[in-house]
């Protein structure tokens, strides 16, 4: 019997380590042959050592990329976060059609980004529909796309819209974990309702907003579609990312070990920040 298990045990293992060496650690030991050779799709990688890197440390257009990510993150995480928090308070608010209502913001996240980015450059296009309306009623036409100072605003709403059932439903999860009785002992002190939120909602929600900072992040690197079909990386590169330099390098500049190494600098970049940001922000919470 013991030997029965055993042999299933490691069939189930063996079917898992199989999907992670093809999957996984074949790109990966691929991706670190690549940073150090040089190719360009045929024949077969010419070893030529840190070249490449040195020549990413002198790529403007890629730093200038990485800089656009601190420039969107700075957008994206109060946005999608205080959307994301509201959601989930308003879910948790409601009595009736709760499935109906996330399923409906979940669309979002699984919708073609292809598609969308197509209807959102409608939509804020220089003469669509949202300028139409703020014209009508404000007087205002906004530059969405063509201004550099708007056009990153634009892209972190349109890829708030993505992420925040997601994140909400993330939220909504940490909300129902808090025991109502502390909301009770709160009020017989007194305790406002901002007070509440800022003393018990918040903290006690510790390792869900930890978890979609964290996922924030990680979108923020690898973020791609938007930006290529939106504004190009425009105006002025002022929405160029990581991803689309690496995207261009790599197939239009035909230098796919300087997409390599690029791709390794994010990644280590990505892993840092998180580190940081989990180092300083995440606490053990515990519920007794």
């Amino acid at each position: 019997m013991a030997g029965n298990d055993s042999r299933t045990g490691g069939l189930l293992a063996s079917a898992w380590l199989g999907y992670s060496l093809f999957f996984w650690f074949y790109p990966l030991a691929w991706l670190v042959i690549l940073s150090v050779t040089h190719w360009q799709f045929i024949g077969v990688p010419r070893f030529t050592g840190l070249q490449n890197l040195l020549g990413v440390m002198q790529d403007r257009l890629f730093w200038t990329s990485m800089l656009n990510v601190l420039r969107f993150l700075l957008w994206y995480i109060p946005i999608v976060f205080i959307a994301s928090f509201l959601f989930a308070a308003g879910i948790k608010q409601l009595k009736y059609g709760k499935g109906f209502i996330t399923l409906s913001f979940l669309i979002a996240n699984i919708s073609s980004g292809v598609a969308y980015s197509i209807v959102f450059s409608k939509l804020f296009s220089e003469f669509g529909p949202v300028n139409h309306f703020l014209q009508e009623w404000f007087g205002v036409s906004v530059p969405w796309f063509t201004n550099p100072d708007w056009a990153m605003l634009s892209i972190a709403l349109i890829v708030t819209w993505k992420f925040v059932g997601y994140y909400g439903l993330i939220l909504y999860s940490g909300m129902l974990a808090i025991p109502g009785d502390i909301y009770s002992a709160a009020q017989l002190d007194k305790t406002g309702r901002f007070k509440q939120m800022w003393a018990i909602t918040l903290p006690m929600m510790n390792p869900q907003i930890v978890m979609v900072m964290v996922l924030a992040i990680t979108v923020a690197f690898s973020i791609f579609t938007e930006p290529y079909l939106i504004t190009g990386g425009g105006p002025l590169n002022s929405t160029t990312m990581p991803m689309v330099v690496m995207y261009e390098v790599a197939f239009q500049k035909m230098k796919p070990t300087w997409a390599a190494t690029m791709s390794i600098i994010v990644a280590a970049c990505s892993f840092l920040l998180i580190w940081l940001f989990r180092k300083l922000f995440e606490k053990n919470i515990e519920i007794v």
